[in-house]
């Protein structure tokens, strides 16, 4: 369990995950992480015009900020899961065929994705598979994130 969530694989390699999710930690749209975007891209004058349909589609997103019971997450491709480890505020898996998928706050380098970004959907760690390691294991302090592979 994490600071605010807690997860659980089945023996199938089905994630299931619940409790808080203002930083999109449980792979579920956060309304925070929307917002948080949108004032980056303001402060790094990156803000562009959005259409208006565009806008009320955002508006209609159905962002979860608690999730009371434990839901099943699609991951990519149907990954199964062997491990789970959560953070504070962010979330790691390591799939049966050894990659590593992260997501939620970002603002340290936690999820191993080169940026300081957070994300509310579950992402690759594309710099282990450009090394050719398998991830094994790993275990999430509050804002860190550890890995054992193999080479």
């Amino acid at each position: 369990a994490g600071g605010w969530h807690s997860a659980s694989v089945s023996e199938a390699g089905d994630l299931y995950m619940w409790g808080w999710n203002e930083s999109g930690q449980l792979a579920l749209p956060s309304k925070a992480l929307v917002e948080e975007r949108a004032q980056d891209d303001v402060c790094t004058g990156n803000a562009k015009l959005v259409p208006r349909q565009e806008q009320s589609a955002a508006k209609d997103t159905p962002f979860i900020s608690i999730q009371a019971f434990p839901a099943l997450l699609d991951l990519p491709q149907d990954l199964e899961v062997s491990g789970v480890s959560c953070g504070s505020r962010h979330t790691a898996v390591v799939t049966r065929g050894g990659e590593l998928y992260t997501w939620g706050w970002g603002k340290y380098g936690q999820l191993g994705h080169g940026d300081i970004a957070s994300s509310d959907q579950a992402r690759r760690v594309e710099h282990l598979v450009a090394e050719g390691l398998r991830a094994e294991e790993v275990v999430c302090g509050p804002w860190t994130t550890y890995v054992r592979v193999l080479e």
